[in-house]
């Protein structure tokens, strides 16, 4: 019975797999707009009532690599030793990632660029990055947030910086690595505001516009 389960679920993640690929050579070649559900399915050889059983859609169809990748990321974060800070369970786990992945793939930079350009794409894969943000900020909950941070800030700051380094990725005259551009920007964003002026003395504010970041010091 175990056998056949786990061959039935290889099957169906198989598929799933088959229709996400098909998905995304049939827009890198027509664009967004002139594929539709049928094509895709026609293209991976199965039927359009076999394409709802695993997407509600192309866009989902699509993202589906993404998806894939964000939730083994999540799985990554849990496995990191219990010593370890929020913050470098979750660099931990993105380094981990890469080395099994052996990197971003042309794949990758293509659903990563067509996102970007399509509103129903970038819609998507933003309702899908809300729920990452509410797995990963509960898979570092129980761990040391130096300085109070809560997870939900640890998070935050983790994402928008993955998200500025893939933005970074596919502009047409970015040569660098996704993993490097992304390591520059964990460091960029986990750097104290040491540029910030104190507060000034007489209690004024600091800053331009604004009390300094950091409060005092």
């Amino acid at each position: 019975m175990g056998n056949t389960t786990g061959l039935r679920e290889r099957k169906k993640a198989q598929t799933r797999q088959a229709v996400h690929e098909a998905a995304l050579r049939l827009t890198v070649e027509h664009g967004l707009d002139n594929v539709t559900v049928e094509a895709i399915a026609d293209a991976a050889n199965i039927s359009r009532r076999t394409f709802s059983n695993y997407f509600d859609g192309k866009e989902d169809a699509l993202l589906y690599g993404d998806e894939q990748r964000l939730d083994t990321l999540v799985l990554r974060v849990r496995e990191q030793p219990a010593d370890r800070t929020a913050w470098q369970a979750l660099r931990g786990a993105l380094q981990s990632l890469y080395a099994e992945t052996g990197g971003p793939d042309r794949e990758w930079h293509q659903r990563a660029r067509l996102a970007m350009n399509h509103p129903s794409l970038l819609a998507r894969q933003l309702a899908g990055r809300v729920r990452l943000e509410r797995s990963l900020s509960q898979a570092v909950a129980e761990r040391e947030q130096p300085g109070g941070v809560g997870p939900e800030m640890v998070t935050a700051a983790f994402l928008s910086a993955m998200r500025i380094a893939t933005q970074r990725w596919c502009a047409d005259s970015e040569t660098r690595s996704l993993h490097e551009l992304t390591v520059l920007a964990l460091d960029e964003i986990a750097r104290p505001f040491e540029a910030w002026p104190s507060p000034c003395p007489s209690g004024g504010e600091g800053g331009p516009g604004g009390q300094g970041l950091g409060g005092s010091g």
